[in-house]
């Protein structure tokens, strides 16, 4: 899973509610800007009104520009401008639906006709980035058109127009807003919440952690102390060193355990993970590492001192680099090697910290990262050599951690299983289908390790498995190609023939009949969609944080962009375990739900929210969701066990000026033909970002139990979740990816 979503749009949030001394400094940044582009002349064409209010799209642009134009001299004045700002910013609700009626009658003819109309939606829809056949356009014209003219007159007149916004009780309030939100200026990023770690809240969602954290600082504190208090006869600088060494033992041993992927996912299913933080041992990992490198500095530092007063009082034989770079003082416990084997160890600590930043594994260099990584086998070494005690620290993990590493080389070597289908998917994702291998038992929201020779033979990388465990012949991922390793993957099936796939396709109608039934399976053209057998092995599967979600009683599944992955096996098996709950009368076919939840599934309600960019990510999933949909099609809208919430974070909403019509269109034509006129589901696509405070507004309303967050996606919406949950009382838990 790999993912960076950033929403576009404005913020619907930022155009609430806004006060008179907003109002003013919008319109202070507005003459500024006019002032900027305008010049001496003291007026602006139409070229230069673009620029100064970041007013893109033609058809808008020219007629704000021509109704700004009173006078009609194809330029507009610094007090026109002023003038009708004005008249938006603080006129009557009555004269800002006027604007929006002059905005639409592009012929001046005091009426909107079906052309006019279909003219704005077209310019509506390309705002927004949506993409539609001409055919659905006209039907949203007609759903509009019809809708709002009363009389059957062939024409929209402005009462009419009135009346029909006046059924939409949301878009009569945008319309009453700030103008600032019709001609957006640069949005002024608000600083994210950070929760107060005093709070309660805070506590409650990271008492774990900081448990955790403290219990591990007071045991650095001890170490440090003992160590140090044996040696004080030995002076300052040597205490210094061997407390840092002893933490260096502790912590260079330890860090082993982090990385026993098999003990970890064994422990999720124990009650320890109540306990324990688990979801978090990739950033503790990161953490250690960090101290390990920081503690090696201090300890190096240390000796450097303690050999510069040797070297210079006499006291040693020997001089200063000699003391730090031979072997000849004979400091250490195997053949003097104490010295040489610790500055190796620093510049080797040094390169895989420098080699395990962001920059260099998110720029398409991840495999200096892997390479050097793999460098905590000599790492060991050293160590062992360097101090006396190391062995004994590492004995217990190292053991583990070689039994685990031998076990997954056997079982992921024992057969090399084939990748059957390719579907090449919008967005440059890639959907594997693999041959499912023997014993291979998961759980809804496991990861596993992929390795492919064909594009690098040994380079294992994770990825979320996307079907679920009931699906018993085959396994299947979504790749998102960001980085050298998942573009490879991507662009080898590009070709019209890529090694190993069969360009007979003799099975292939076995294969077809197999693949329809599997609806997350992606309707594709034909060249995006190969059948191959083609040779990869995998090693796994991995636990995570989803498995608490069967343990919740209201779950918040909360995707962004190829986020979903993890949440796809996830609501396949939670749907398949709630239809077996589900009971029907042979003779009235009445159906009814079991009462008593089993020991593997306490779920009472689950809301899926998926949060996309552009309209084609929501084609990696939509068959899914589809059958989702028509599970629960007999049940009653407020009966639903699974809620779907769909964002198009590229869509203009309702309180755009830019794009009232066309979200009023896609309502009318949603509720006429019970689907949704972007994705074909019948849950309405929303446009912009959630507001998460209404969101999680009505979920505690809910009232279904104790709920819960997780969350896959980008970091910076990670944040504003967690804030948003510490405000409401919910347990939040985020998926690494």
């Amino acid at each position: 899973m790999r993912l960076t979503e950033e929403p576009a749009g404005p913020d619907p949030e930022s155009c609430r509610g806004t006060s008179a001394e907003e109002d003013a400094k919008w319109l202070q940044w507005v003459t500024q800007q006019f002032k900027n582009i305008a010049g001496k002349d003291r007026e602006i064409n139409l070229q230069e009104f673009k620029r100064a209010l970041n007013v893109k799209e033609s058809f808008f642009a020219e007629r704000f520009f021509t109704l700004f134009d009173s006078d009609g001299n194809g330029t507009i004045t610094l007090e026109e401008l002023q003038e009708a700002l004005t008249l938006l910013t603080r006129g009557h609700p009555m004269d800002k639906l006027k604007f929006l009626f002059q905005v639409y009658d592009v012929d001046g003819s005091g009426s909107i006709d079906p052309d006019e109309l279909r003219t704005v939606l077209r310019s509506c829809l390309r705002e927004s980035a949506i993409s539609l056949p001409e055919e659905k356009l006209d039907q949203l014209t007609l759903a509009l058109f019809q809708s709002a003219d009363k009389d059957g007159s062939g024409a929209i007149t402005f009462d009419e127009l009135r009346d029909e916004l006046q059924q939409f009780p949301g878009v009569m309030e945008n319309l009453t807003i700030s103008a600032a939100c019709w001609l957006t200026p640069p949005a002024n990023r608000r600083p994210l919440h950070r929760p107060r770690p005093l709070t309660a809240a805070y506590w409650h969602n990271h008492r774990n952690q900081l448990l955790c954290l403290a219990t591990y600082t007071g045991l650095q504190v001890l170490l440090f102390v003992l160590a140090a208090n044996a040696h004080r006869a030995l002076g300052a600088s040597i205490m210094v060193a061997k407390g840092c060494g002893q933490c260096l033992n502790f912590n260079c041993s330890f860090i082993a355990v982090l990385m026993l992927r098999r003990c970890l996912t064994w422990l999720r299913a124990t009650w320890l993970t109540q306990v324990l933080p688990l979801d978090y041992v990739i950033q503790f990992h990161q953490l250690m590492g960090y101290i390990v490198v920081g503690l090696s500095l201090v300890h190096t530092v240390a000796h450097v001192v303690n050999f510069a007063l040797l070297a210079q009082s006499g006291a040693s034989p020997f001089q200063f680099w000699e003391l730090l770079l031979t072997t000849r003082p004979g400091i250490g416990w195997v053949h003097g090697s104490a010295s040489p084997t610790g500055v190796a160890l620093l510049l080797l600590l040094l390169l895989m910290v420098i080699c395990s930043s962001p920059c260099v594994r998110r720029s398409g260099h991840f495999q200096v990262f892997y390479w050097t990584h793999l460098s905590y086998l000599p790492l060991w070494i050293l160590l062992i050599l360097h101090g006396p005690n190391f062995w004994k620290w590492l004995l217990v993990p190292g053991i583990l951690f070689l039994l685990e590493k031998a076990m997954g080389l056997i079982k992921s070597r024992m057969a090399p299983l084939s990748i059957v289908e390719v579907n090449l998917l919008p967005s440059k994702v890639t959907h594997l289908i693999l041959q499912r291998p023997p014993l291979f038992h998961y759980r809804p929201g496991d990861y596993l390790y992929l390795n492919i020779p064909t594009i690098a033979r040994y380079e294992w990388h994770p990825f979320t498995i996307s079907s679920a465990p009931e699906q018993k012949d085959t396994i299947e991922l979504h790749i998102r190609s960001q980085g050298q390793w998942t573009n490879r993957l991507y662009e080898s099936f590009k070709v019209s023939d890529p090694v190993g796939c069969d360009s007979k396709r003799l099975s292939r109608s076995l294969r077809m009949r197999r693949s329809q039934r599997r609806p997350q399976a992606s309707e594709t053209s034909s060249e995006n969609h190969q059948f191959c057998n083609i040779k990869c092995y995998v090693d796994g599967p991995y636990g995570t944080s989803t498995r608490r979600i069967f343990a919740s009683e209201h779950a918040v599944l909360i995707g962004a962009g190829i986020g979903i992955t993890p949440f796809a096996s996830i609501l396949q098996s939670i749907m398949h375990r709630h239809q077996k709950r589900k009971h029907v009368c042979p003779s009235c076919q009445h159906s009814w739900m079991e009462g008593l939840q089993d020991h593997d599934m306490k779920l009472h309600k689950v809301d899926f929210i998926w949060i996309n960019r552009d309209q084609r990510s929501f084609e990696w999933f939509v068959s899914l969701l589809t059958k989702l949909e028509m599970d629960q099609a007999q049940e009653a809208q407020d009966d639903h066990f699974l809620e779907l919430h769909m964002y198009m974070t590229s869509a203009l909403g309702k309180n755009d000026m830019k794009a009232i019509g066309l979200q009023m269109a896609l309502d009318l034509l949603a509720k006429k033909e019970k689907k949704d006129s972007i994705t074909g589901l019948q849950t309405r696509t929303q446009p912009g970002r959630p507001d998460w405070s209404k969101v999680f507004q009505k979920v505690a309303a809910a009232k279904k139990g104790k709920v819960q967050v997780f969350f896959c996606g980008s970091p910076a919406l990670a944040k504003v979740l967690k804030g948003h949950c510490e405000q409401f009382g919910f347990r939040f838990f985020q998926e690494n990816f």
